[in-house]
């Protein structure tokens, strides 16, 4: 813990750094091919797998059953309905998850009860519904609205606390970042694209932006004066901020992590609990890849992009001079 502090502070002070604005071309290559194998890889893998909420079909669902098997299921299925492809889920301690494709009402009455007989529980146990598509496009559509809204509201409220389109500019591109990279790992990982996906996916943008602005509000306090100064440049000054607020990020990381992790590998994974796996690995993905994209991709890019200002350019040949100077003076003394 004290190793902890002390690194922290030496963060702080600038005894010790990280060259993250100085070596933004590198970042910007890692974070290129971060989005293009995002956008590939759930293409080439056939496209996202969309939950019934979105494509429709059939469900059942099976309570109090002695043997969470999901095999027992899909047998079922596949005896009362041949051909017909069946995902089974555990979606809580004995309650079994089946969906299936659209299925007329015959075969609905015949993979119910070979569930019933599959799973040994009575008629009242095992329950049949149909999920039209049109309430997963009203989602899609509602997610999107959402998506749209908060861009913009974000990227006026940060013009205007911030006082520059700059910041704003490069907290919306890292938001995008975040979003691209996101729903790429997780199509990669062929887990169903649910509701509850879709609401991790949204709660995301609200921890990237949080993480965005703690870290641009240490840069304008870095920066308020920065034509008067001759220490150091405004790329500097930025890579500074990042570094002062690098401790931070990752605690904040860390207790978002933790908990989500713990639902998602204890609960989801170990214990069954399937109808929290979907929202809790869209966190997970996306509170990591937020943290990187404000430190590797949202701040450097707004130093790319304030840097070329005449004023700022000046600012930064005068501290070249002033090191050069230095530099020439501490030879001569030493000579």
């Amino acid at each position: 813990m004290k190793s902890f502090a002390t690194f922290g502070n030496e963060l702080y002070t600038g005894e010790r750094s990280y060259e993250f604005v100085g070596k933004r071309r590198i970042w910007f290559s890692i974070t290129f091919v971060a989005v293009v194998l995002s956008i590939l890889l759930p293409l080439l893998g056939g496209g996202f797998n969309f939950g019934i909420d979105f494509r429709g079909g059939s469900q059942f669902t099976i309570s109090q059953v002695a043997d969470t098997n999901v095999a027992i299921g899909q047998e079922a299925v596949n005896a009362a309905a041949p051909g017909t492809e069946a995902v089974v889920t555990n979606i809580a301690g004995d309650t079994m998850q089946v969906q299936t494709e659209r299925l007329s009402d015959d075969q609905t009455i015949a993979v119910k009860e070979s569930l019933q007989d599959a799973y040994a529980v009575s008629d009242d146990n095992v329950t049949s519904t149909f999920v039209g598509p049109n309430w997963g496009q009203d989602v899609s559509r509602q997610a999107i609205i959402g998506f749209i809204v908060f861009v913009v509201l974000a990227t006026v409220l940060m013009a205007l606390y911030f006082r520059t389109w700059r910041m704003s500019i490069a907290a919306v591109v890292g938001l995008l970042v975040v979003m691209i990279v996101t729903a790429g790992i997780y199509g990669a990982s062929n887990f169903e694209v649910t509701p509850s996906a879709i609401i991790g996916f949204l709660t995301i943008l609200s921890y990237c932006l949080y993480d965005t602005v703690v870290v641009f509000d240490k840069v304008r306090e870095n920066t308020s004066d920065i034509t008067k100064s001759t220490r150091r440049s405004f790329a500097e000054e930025v890579n500074l901020a990042v570094n002062q607020t690098l401790v931070r990020s990752i605690n904040t990381m860390m207790v978002g992590i933790i908990p989500v992790g713990s639902v998602l590998f204890i609960g989801a994974l170990l214990l069954g609990a399937g109808t929290l796996r979907d929202l809790s690995l869209a966190l997970f993905i996306g509170i990591i890849v937020s943290t990187f994209s404000t430190i590797f991709v949202a701040a450097p890019l707004y130093s790319w992009l304030r840097e070329r200002e005449p004023e700022l350019a000046k600012q930064a040949r005068k501290v070249q001079q002033q090191r050069a100077a230095a530099a020439a003076t501490e030879k001569v003394d030493a000579g």
